[in-house]
């Protein structure tokens, strides 16, 4: 069991060191739990609400276990090594790549899984901060707080990146130059992309369009406008959601450029139309009570506007007629648009109107 398998970084590894560190992560991931659960019934005992930071500093603690496994683990080396030679900090210094131009140690790999995980936890303490900032205000706005948030990545990414390249001895200068010469070589390529990320900060700033804004526009491969849901905006593209429950993603610059109706930050009422066809003949003046009627009794239409039906023409089938009422800019104007001629057709077949079938008369003349 103590023959040599193979080599990791300066040490020998062989079967005996293998159960043993298994038998360490196995246990550690047992005490985690235990200590995780552990203080989590006591906090709850002791009528202690766990959240926000509590949760963090929770994780935390019951995550240290597994530092201690990692030394552990090194030092079980010692078995089949040198005692002298086998220690966590020249373990670190081992340089496992080399290069002429960089080396790279352990010790920047666990430096790089340091900011890693001290960028998120700089994240969910943020998310904190802004949550509790914003829902104490009475006019709470959840765009608001999602802007902040995307800027606050925006940056903290930004931050880790260059502490990653600093960890990893990688000059920031170096990478930068690559990029300049690479923006150069694309050109105007890459031109599209860039009024897309301009658009998508316009967006985050300018706040004219927000995440759970109910927005109308046009996708310019059918006549009908397209109603969508503002699930996220990034900072390329946004993500929306269809009322058929589809999710679309749509480059940011088509957000700011063409013409976006904002059913949420609009009026909160707009007008809509259902048009109707009646058989010539029929009484008009009951079927524009009919209209009426149906409208008023829909609870979601605006009883203090006036709601108007009008003879459109003379059609080849029939009268056709249009009913125009107020109502809020729901998501749901579809369906309350359904429910009112579901109670048209009821009333029609009560007095006995009828909508007329498209009809031909072909004459056929005997020579």
């Amino acid at each position: 069991m103590l023959e040599k398998l193979f080599e990791f970084g300066p040490y020998e590894v062989c079967t005996l060191n293998i159960i043993i560190i298994t038998i360490i992560v196995l246990v550690a991931m047992v005490l985690r739990r235990i200590i995780h659960r552990s203080l989590k019934s006591y906090l709850n005992s002791a009528n202690i609400r766990i959240e926000g930071k509590r949760v963090t500093y929770l994780r935390l603690f019951s995550q240290s276990v597994y530092a201690i496994a990692a030394v552990l683990s090194i030092y079980s080396f010692r078995i089949n090594n040198n005692e002298e030679e086998v220690t966590f900090k020249l373990f670190l210094e081992y340089e496992f790549i080399k290069t002429s131009k960089f080396v790279i140690t352990f010790e920047n790999l666990i430096s790089v899984l340091i900011i890693v995980f001290g960028s998120r936890i700089a994240l969910n303490l943020i998310r904190l901060f802004l949550a509790r900032r914003f829902r104490k205000d009475k006019t709470y706005d959840r765009g608001r707080e999602y802007v902040y948030m995307q800027v606050a990545k925006y940056i903290v990414y930004t931050i880790a990146f260059f502490l990653i390249l600093n960890a990893l001895n990688v000059q920031p200068t170096l990478f930068l130059g690559g990029s300049a010469a690479i923006l150069v070589g694309l050109g105007l390529g890459i031109q599209d992309v860039f009024k897309d990320m301009f658009s998508g900060l316009v967006l985050l700033f300018e706040g004219s369009i927000r995440v759970g804004d109910v927005i109308q526009l046009h996708d310019g491969k059918s006549k009908e406008s397209i109603v969508a849901k503002i699930l996220r905006i990034n900072v390329r593209t946004t993500q929306i959601e269809t009322r058929d429950g589809n999710i679309l993603i749509v480059p940011n610059a088509k957000l700011t450029q063409e013409y976006i109706e904002n059913w949420t930050h609009g009026a909160t009422s707009s007008r809509f139309r259902i048009n109707v066809t009646v058989e010539y003949g029929s009484n008009v003046k009951l079927v524009e009570e009919i209209l009426v009627q149906s409208a008023m009794a829909h609870p979601k239409v605006n009883k203090n506007e006036q709601i108007i039906v009008r003879l459109n023409e003379f059609g080849e089938n029939g009268l056709q007629l249009e009913l125009i009422f107020w109502a809020d800019q729901s998501w749901d104007i579809n369906n309350y648009k359904s429910e009112i001629r579901f109670e048209i057709d009821r009333l029609f077949r009560h007095y006995g109107i009828k909508i007329p079938f498209a009809q031909r008369v072909i004459h056929v003349s005997e020579q």
